[in-house]
């Protein structure tokens, strides 16, 4: 049966990952996993304070293209959010974690499976800074510092799409109705994560403007 070999340490974006047919030995820093029929992937946002307060942000459905996120739609609908907070819960006590943590989701007949732990603020939850009534980034501070953690409550129904490889011309991503712009700065090269594009109760040509538009300059 075929497995997905990935690297235990530094692996995202599909970096570290491998498919393999047959059985061979393991690195050493390699684990694998079962390949499942998954209907769709789901990322639920979670912060804990150090007294224990624990809050969580609608689950997001994500798109991947060439095993890099492309697009988060949240809250992500008909999405079991009470068997995700759990399963997040657990984590978060076990760890006696402070501060933002991200757990990505496989929805499998019916259940949940955890696919990856991510201990920080994390790209399926960008759509918060708009999004949200606290963003992730402002929660893990609050967290952080002690302070009273805020509002985990969507604002609307959020699209957040990656720019990745290449940044679309500028003037036409403003040019969209809504469309909130975030540059990271980072130099141009294929499969990197450069910047984001989020939008709030936006219609389904819009978003798909925008999807486009990002689709047009990726670079993988």
């Amino acid at each position: 049966m075929p497995a997905l070999v990935k690297s235990r340490r530094l692996g995202y974006d599909g970096k570290g990952q491998r498919v393999v047919e047959r059985v061979e030995p393991l690195g050493a820093d390699e684990v694998a996993e079962e390949i499942v029929p998954l209907e769709r992937e789901l990322s639920i946002v979670a912060v804990r304070a150090p007294g224990g307060d624990t809050r969580f942000y609608p689950l997001a459905e994500n798109e991947h293209r060439s095993g890099v996120l492309a697009v988060s739609r949240a809250p992500a609908r008909g999405a079991p959010q009470g068997e995700a907070e759990a399963i997040a819960t657990r984590l978060l006590d076990e760890l006696g974690y402070v501060g933002v943590l991200a757990v990505e989701l496989f929805e499998v007949e019916g259940r949940l499976l955890a696919n990856e732990l991510a201990p920080r603020v994390h790209n399926t939850g960008h759509w918060t800074i708009e999004g949200a009534a606290t963003s992730q980034f402002e929660n893990h501070v609050r967290a952080v510092l002690g302070w009273p953690l805020g509002s985990t409550q969507a604002l609307g129904e959020a699209v957040m799409v990656n720019l990745v490889g290449a940044v679309p011309a500028l003037e036409r991503l403003l040019a969209v109705p809504g469309a909130h712009v975030h540059l990271y700065g980072k130099q141009s090269r294929p499969g990197r994560k450069l910047g984001h594009v989020t939008l709030v109760d936006a219609d389904e040509e819009t978003v798909a403007e925008v999807v486009g538009l990002a689709t047009a300059a990726w670079r993988s």
